[in-house]
């Protein structure tokens, strides 16, 4: 495994080779970032300044994104995806860390608590539909594949509703994430959260674990009802922070605003880790 912070850090995993990004003091606590669907590590980009000064954070592409492998023949079912970044954290030599998941990325940062309540000692997530009954039906069709890879203004208009307001201007760097997946990829991991939700409910998959939850949600979220905050709240303890203004991807319409509900509560879960 070659993990260097001027390298291309590669980890590789039976499945396939995972991307793996570090950045911050290798012994502050360990913060995990998981991105959501047809997105990469470079989501998080503008976010990952503020945290460094606390903790070492670490991002992982999950399989079928980003820069790692994108393999036809392998499951990509949370369970699957969750195990990988298990083995990931495992070869990096961290015993526990706070997962914040954007979008899907909560829900699998959800199955890696479930697989390794060891290893997760806190949950964030941020702009994760509850259930599939919080989800918003997109309005403009979808990309087929005798449209791969697709245009600019396909990739845009797919894109779009992942930004409170139209017009927001999608970074070109993560269009082109998506351009690089397959067309298997992309539909294989939407279709893969989609059954996890099916299976049941985050909230009532995150109150049988019994881990510290935080909830960041953008009001504005067109992708997810934003009400469905509220459905985390049966959850014991849990911690339900409304963003006015943002939307569905805030770790990238207003970094700083992300960050302080998030450092607020790492600075409690990570001295308690320890």
């Amino acid at each position: 495994m070659t993990v260097s912070d001027g390298g291309t850090p590669t980890l590789p995993l039976d499945d396939g080779d995972l991307y793996v990004c570090q950045d911050g003091p290798r012994d502050a606590p360990a913060l995990l970032l998981i991105h959501g669907s047809a997105s990469s590590t470079r989501s998080w980009d503008s976010l990952v300044p503020l945290l460094t000064g606390f903790h070492r954070v670490i991002r992982i592409d999950l399989l079928g994104h980003g820069r790692s492998a994108k393999p036809a023949d392998r499951s990509y079912a949370l369970p699957d995806q969750a195990r990988r970044v298990g083995t990931a954290l495992d070869r990096l030599g961290v015993e526990h860390a706070i997962v914040v998941g954007h979008s899907s990325g909560g829900a699998a940062a959800t199955a890696l608590a479930e697989q390794r309540p060891d290893l997760v000692t806190a949950l964030v997530l941020v702009n994760t539909g509850p259930s599939l009954d919080a989800f918003i039906a997109p309005e403009s069709a979808a990309i087929d594949p005798s449209q791969w890879p697709p245009t600019d203004e396909q990739l845009r208009q797919f894109a779009s509703t992942g930004f409170s307001r139209a017009g927001y201007r999608i970074p070109p760097e993560l269009l082109d994430e998506v351009r690089a997946m397959t067309y298997h990829t992309l539909t294989a991991t939407m279709q893969a959260t989609a059954a996890y939700l099916r299976q049941r409910a985050l909230p009532d998959r995150l109150a049988a674990l019994g881990k510290p939850l935080l909830v960041i949600f953008g009001e504005d979220d067109r992708r997810w009802r934003s009400s469905s905050a509220a459905d985390y709240r049966t959850v014991p303890g849990a911690k339900v922070e409304m963003l006015p203004g943002l939307g569905h991807s805030p770790i990238l319409e207003d970094p700083p605003r992300a960050a302080v509900p998030l450092l607020a509560f790492t600075a409690i879960h990570a001295a308690r880790a320890d």
